[in-house]
């Protein structure tokens, strides 16, 4: 029997997922969309509104604003003018090689696949580099399981805590 929430060994553990998330705090949303209904517009809002800097990259928004914030055409053009340490893609698996291969060229820290997007090829591509991988989880989802989010509508996290949310410190 596994743990609550580690339904694959895709993800990492618990605590390595929650050590990326209080660690580095500039996201890369490779695929963030401008469409209020898309769940990587959600996600963007989400993380935004918990603190983190998000870095919108999606050619078909290139140059636009993606959540008030300028969306890039690729990582490479991203990383240009901000840090980037999580990347947190939201494309098919069959894309994640090539946005591998720019996060590691960039100095990523860590290639986020999110819910559905399992790459070996770009796991193995990032982790010869040294970057942490973690394949079909969300940020959002595990950020709000560590932080609160969840357990408020009575969903078992597996984090015992008697505090309501916790905020990351800013910085």
């Amino acid at each position: 029997m596994s743990a609550v929430g580690e339904r694959n060994a895709y993800g990492l553990t618990a605590w390595d997922r929650y050590r990326i998330l209080t660690t580095y705090r500039n996201i890369a949303m490779v695929g963030l969309s401008g469409n209020y209904y898309h769940a990587s517009n959600f996600a963007g809002i989400y993380l935004k509104a918990n603190g983190y800097h998000i870095v919108p990259v999606n050619p078909g928004q290139a140059g636009k604003t993606v959540l008030g914030l300028r969306a890039y055409p690729d990582l490479l053009s991203a990383a240009r003018e901000h840090p980037i340490e999580i990347v947190d893609v939201f494309r098919p698996s069959r894309e994640v090689p090539e946005i591998a291969r720019q996060a590691v060229e960039i100095g990523a820290r860590v290639l986020w696949m999110q819910l559905g997007v399992i790459s070996e090829e770009a796991a193995a591509t990032a982790r010869a580099a040294g970057l942490e991988v973690v394949m079909d989880r969300c940020c959002k989802i595990e950020h709000a399981r560590f932080f609160g989010g969840l357990r408020l509508i009575g969903l078992n996290t597996g984090v015992v805590t008697s505090r309501l949310a916790m905020r990351l410190p800013e910085g």
